[in-house]
């Protein structure tokens, strides 16, 4: 078993499923697809993580490309996006037994300000993240993975060692990342018995 494991948030903590946060507000399918292209699009989303836009910037933006009646409730997605992510299966019980076994955990996540500001009013959310020893958040330090300053952030500011880290992430692109500075790796692909298998080697 690591000593320390680092999670990331999106695919392996909670799901991130533009069509259903989107869904939840506006109910014809046809429309809901086409909003939640526009409010989720990468344009904004990548500037969010590494915190070069803000909330209010980015809803300036969907506005402008939005049909006018559809404004309010895209607006209404866009404000509780994270409070419409439904938990990975599983990974809440297994986070909680690696803490339970003295496991130290932590996370780094490319999200944005506006999250991190917010994430201890997420209800489930916040009853998990609660476990964590330590987390990095992208939006606030202002760079994102798999950049290795942000990696190297969270060794440095928890003191830890590459070597007794492994890191899970559902990007193949991040893990290279990781791996470039010494840290272990896991592909995370959706299935919590199988990493809870991988994680006892």
């Amino acid at each position: 078993m690591y000593k320390n494991i680092i999670f990331d948030y999106g695919q392996v903590i909670i799901s991130f499923d533009p069509y259903y946060m989107t869904k939840v507000y506006i109910k014809n399918e046809t429309v809901c697809k086409e909003l939640s292209q526009i409010i989720f699009d990468r344009l904004y989303w990548d500037r969010l993580d590494d915190g070069s836009i803000t909330d209010d910037e980015v809803k300036e933006e969907i506005i402008k490309r939005v049909p006018k009646e559809y404004a309010d409730a895209a607006l209404k997605v866009y404000n509780n996006w994270y409070h419409n992510n439904p938990l990975i299966p599983g990974i809440k019980e297994l986070i909680g037994t690696l803490k339970a076994k003295g496991v130290k955990l932590y996370l780094i996540s490319n999200i944005s300000i506006g999250f991190a500001e917010n994430y201890m009013n997420i209800q489930g959310v916040s009853e998990v993240l609660s476990l964590f020893d330590g987390l990095v958040f992208s939006g606030p330090l202002g760079t994102v993975k798999p950049n290795r300053d942000i990696f190297e952030h969270l060794l440095n500011k928890y003191s830890l060692r590459p070597e007794d880290c492994v890191f899970i992430d559902d990007s193949e692109k991040n893990l290279k990342g990781a791996a470039l500075i010494g840290i272990n790796t896991i592909h995370f692909t959706g299935d919590v018995k199988k990493l809870e298998e991988e994680l006892k080697k």
